[in-house]
């Protein structure tokens, strides 16, 4: 299944950090299961904003990232299922 276009959309893994970003859409199927149901309780779903806030240390993973007044880390592969519209 095609995920909907979106103009000017990035992956969360792109985002540059300090960029508030609301979610336009994510590849659940790009998920396993497990990991889908992680990023469903961290309140990952369309149009909830995010902030990518930092990297890991070791080969930049895990990322923080604000989800709403909420702090979580996840795997760089993991924001790279989750598609974002930067907010101007």
């Amino acid at each position: 299944m095609n995920a909907p276009f979106h103009p000017q959309t990035t992956s969360l893994d792109s985002l540059a950090m300090g960029t508030r970003a609301r979610v336009t859409s994510v590849d659940w199927g790009a998920l396993e299961e497990a990991e889908a149901c992680r990023l469903r309780h961290f309140g990952f779903d369309e149009g909830v904003t995010v902030e990518p806030l930092h990297l890991g240390p070791f080969g930049r993973d895990p990322i923080a990232i604000r989800v709403g007044r909420m702090t979580v880390a996840i795997r760089r592969r993991h924001a790279g299922a989750i598609q974002v519209q930067p907010i101007q």
